[in-house]
């Protein structure tokens, strides 16, 4: 037989294994991306990605050999291009649904990753990997040198590996998303079966559902949005969202938590990394800020310079330029989306006096120790703030001896340099082997902590290492005196170290997810377990309180050691009615959580509902004792003081104290709020300013169309106006 000459008898194959090698490698890279949406971008979450895509391709070049000895070769391809083509589909409908799925979160954090990404990504990569053999045989068939003919099949698909890997890192998902790129994949893998086939009428049908599911998926349209939230095509349209971007990096949003005040969260890879609330950035919303603050501000001059290693939302350097104006502030953000998002929708100010450079932190310090070493002058920073970690991604090399001594080089002799970290306290092993890193440079290394977190739950600790010797406790307590927190002793540091194994983490040895991977685990179940609680919370604020309850019992079974979801669950119990249950759960709660203040506060109301004040007003008193700044508890409180009957608990005067704090601390414009502080003016006897305030509380009552409050507020006023005491509702 004479042999086929040229290279025209290869083309179509090559292109054919070109394309669908790198469909291959666009699908893996897009893997880790939606996959980090539920678990995280990690060691554990890249390693599964990639050996459950090699485990599909080499399943699927076995399978492929037998195909192509069995079937006709065009045809295979065409039925084998079309099924991807569907499974493409599949991995986004999988991806949402798989992560919802509550069994899966029994499981060690390592194998749950790993089933997770095999459930939604071994079909696909497997059916792809069978077009190389069969592509393959059909160029041998063709009569060309086997030899030759193999080495063109085998470089043109390493070749469209190559430009798939390339071309998506650098310039697909930065341009059109993660999702989007995968309707592509799907699109064009079907655009080939068609033309391997162009008869086969089933690829015409899959074509008709691939528009209409596309359509579903992507259309802005309310049926649009509707169908695919309930096929599982697109995740459930947020309202709140004001801002989106999908970097190189990660997927960036912005979310209004409420409007009034202008509260906004923001949001890299689904993990709130700040919150703020506009136009108002010395009001600090998270603890790790304000023990930056605190420490700062004890610490420091008028003018200073520091750094701060992750931009996030620019909360803290927005409040440092604020706070002490003329200050050098450097801002090392590796992803300049982040930035734009920040000025977009977070109130950074373009022309802001914040110095933003975009590099990883490890480049920029090195960086400026080469340039210390070639004679040039260089900063020396007075502060330094890491804030690039989270529990779901540590970059290990900024957490490193060595990166600690580059730290230490470009920090004054009396400068500080602070990080936050999350996790477990009972299990601490990233947290020790942290502390035992900082302290081979450092001599003096503090860990602050929020009074409240519970050594078996996820908390923020902050770290902090200095030169010289300084009491943060002390200086933190001028700072604000309300602010609830503790310094491990050394006997904490020492059961930490112990529960690293004494790690010390170095550039050649950090294994920083292994150590975080229980923390990581639980970090995902809270936040499917938000997703559970927002559906709840909807049905309580509708009034479907069977419902709500409902929600909550199941989200009892993600987190059963969680006192805010047993507070929730006895929140509704008694709007149903149902106190005595209520109460139980209140008390699960403060079981799990002896400082828990809200459960306090519950309990308290539970029993005024029932009549019984005096356990009433001693669980609200106990509530407000630990945090001073709850609104509801000293709401409540001022009313039971205002309206009990008994002449030996009622104290119209605190309840005229507790009443006003309640305004101050709850959101602007709260009639029932102004209400309680009407009747706790009536109940001291200053009518003129129950009337004016119970005017107030009607207004803002008919503006927001609360009508039965506003009714009671009008019965009430006109009491007041009579001057004729007011003892109860």
């Amino acid at each position: 037989m004479s042999k086929s000459r040229g290279f025209s008898p290869i083309l179509i194959p090559c292109v054919t294994v070109f394309i669908s090698s790198a469909c291959i490698m666009v699908l893996e890279l897009v893997a880790g991306r939606i996959i980090a949406r539920h678990l995280g971008s990690s060691l554990y979450t890249w390693t599964s990605v990639i050996g459950v895509v090699l485990a599909g391709i080499t399943i699927g070049n076995y399978l492929g050999g037998r195909i192509a000895d069995r079937l006709p070769a065009r045809k295979a391809l065409s039925v084998l291009l079309g099924i991807s083509s569907v499974t493409c589909v599949v991995v986004i409908i999988l991806n949402n649904l798989v992560g919802e799925w509550l069994w899966l979160w029994k499981l060690s954090w390592p194998v749950h990753i790993f089933i997770h990404v095999s459930l939604v990504f071994i079909l696909p990569s497997t059916l792809l990997g069978t077009i190389s053999p069969v592509v393959a045989k059909t160029a041998l068939d063709k009569g060309l040198p086997t030899g030759r003919t193999v080495g063109d099949i085998y470089a043109c698909s390493a070749a469209g590996s190559i430009v798939g890997t390339f071309l998506t890192g650098f310039y697909l998902i930065a341009a059109l998303g993660t999702i989007t790129i995968i309707w592509i994949v799907a699109a064009v893998l079907l655009l080939m079966a068609v033309l391997y086939w162009a008869g086969l009428r089933v690829l015409y049908v899959w074509a008709a559902i691939f528009v209409v599911l596309m359509t579903m998926a992507a259309a802005p349209s309310e049926w649009a949005e509707s169908l695919g939230s309930s096929l599982a095509l697109r995740e459930q349209p947020d309202l709140s969202i004001l801002y989106e971007d999908e970097s190189q990096y990660c997927y960036i949003a912005v979310q209004q938590i409420s409007k009034n005040p202008d509260r906004r969260k923001f949001i890299e890879d689904k993990l709130v990394h700040s919150e703020v609330i506009m136009n108002d950035v010395l009001n600090l919303q998270y603890f790790y800020l304000k023990i930056y603050a605190g420490l700062t501000e004890g610490l420091t001059r008028d003018k200073f310079s520091v750094m701060a290693i992750g931009g996030g939302g620019y909360v803290y350097p927005r409040y440092v330029e604020k706070r002490w104006p003329g200050s050098r502030i450097d801002v090392i953000e590796i992803d300049p989306a982040v930035t734009e998002a920040a000025i977009q929708a977070f109130g950074l100010d373009r022309n802001s006096s914040i110095n933003t450079i975009t590099m990883d932190a490890r480049n920029y310090v090195d960086e400026l120790l080469n340039k210390q070493r070639n004679g040039e002058e260089i900063p020396r920073y007075n502060f330094i703030y890491e804030d690039a970690f989270n529990d779901y991604s540590v970059p290990f090399q900024l957490v490193t001896k060595e990166f600690n001594d580059k730290i230490a080089k470009i920090l004054t002799d009396d400068g500080v340099y602070m990080m936050n970290i999350i996790d477990i306290f009972d299990s601490g092993q990233f947290l020790g082997a942290v502390i035992n890193t900082l302290e081979e440079t450092f001599p003096y290394v503090h860990v602050v902590v929020d009074y409240v977190t519970l050594p078996s739950i996820r908390g923020t600790y902050v770290l902090v290492a200095a030169k010289s010797y300084f009491d943060p406790e002390s200086i933190l307590s001028r700072y604000d005196k309300n602010l609830k927190l503790r310094c491990l002793n050394e006997s904490d540091k020492n059961y930490l170290k112990e529960r690293s194994g004494g790690v010390v983490l170095t550039d050649d040895y950090a294994p920083v997810e292994n150590m975080l991977a229980l923390v990581v685990r639980e970090s995902a179940r809270e936040k499917l377990a938000n997703a559970r609680r927002s559906l709840g919370d909807l049905f309580a604020q509708q009034g479907r309180f069977d419902e709500a309850v409902r929600e909550y019992r199941k989200l009892l079974q993600i987190m059963p050691d969680d006192p805010s979801v047993l507070n929730a669950l006895g929140i509704v119990l008694g709007q149903l009615g149902k106190l005595d249950e209520a109460i139980e759960c209140f008390n699960e709660a403060l079981r799990i959580n002896p400082q828990y203040s809200r459960a306090y506060g519950g309990i308290g109301l539970a029993y005024a509902r029932l009549g019984k004040n005096n356990l009433a007003i001693a669980n609200l008193t106990r509530s407000v004792e630990l945090d001073p700044n709850l609104a509801d508890s000293l709401n409540n409180l001022a009313w039971v003081l205002a309206t009990t009957e008994d002449t030996k608990l009622r104290n119209p005067t605190d309840a005229v104290k507790y009443a006003q704090r309640a305004c101050e601390m709850a959101e602007p414009n709260q009639p029932a709020f102004l209400d309680t502080l009407a009747v706790a003016y009536a109940a001291a006897g200053n009518f003129p300013e129950a009337v004016k305030t119970a005017e107030e509380a009607l207004k803002l009552a008919e503006d927001a169309n609360e009508k039965d409050l506003a009714k009671e507020i009008q019965e009430r006023l006109g009491l007041y106006k009579s001057d004729l005491p007011y003892h109860k509702k």
